[in-house]
């Protein structure tokens, strides 16, 4: 399911499956993208930033036309403890990639991978990322 923001409306509610994956899309090229992001953060349940949270950074093949500080999107990362995944949407493969990665991570956080849980598979992208 897709929402450009949040908070999502409430009169669905009943109707909404369990969120076990929130992926918020960052457009490098969009200070808007980033706004929305931020402001979104603000509806999301603390509990869900220990593992069920990713950043999606978009457009990063295009620098030259960055409208977004790279600092602030990592910034974003650092605070709320969240995995970041830069990548160029526009070109096939990478596509393809980015979604089987997405996916594995859905698989992880939903619970169906045998013996990995969020926590864990934050704390790996954690010391990945620092090495």
């Amino acid at each position: 399911h897709l929402a450009t923001s949040l908070p999502l409306p409430s009169e669905r509610d009943h109707l909404r499956p369990r969120i076990d994956l929130i992926v918020f899309m960052i457009d490098i090229k969009s200070k808007y993208s980033l706004k929305n992001v931020e402001a979104s953060l603000a509806h999301v349940d603390a509990s869900f930033f220990l593992g069920k949270v990713c950043f999606l950074v978009t457009g990063v093949g295009r620098v030259n036309y960055c409208s977004v500080e790279t600092n602030a999107i990592w910034k974003l990362g650092e605070t709320y403890h969240s995995p970041m995944l830069f990548c160029e949407l526009e070109l096939e493969g990478i596509q393809a990639a980015t979604a089987q990665r997405l996916l594995r991570m859905l698989q992880i956080c939903a619970g169906h991978i045998p013996g990995v849980s969020a926590l864990y598979f934050r704390s790996l992208m954690r010391s990945s990322a620092h090495e």
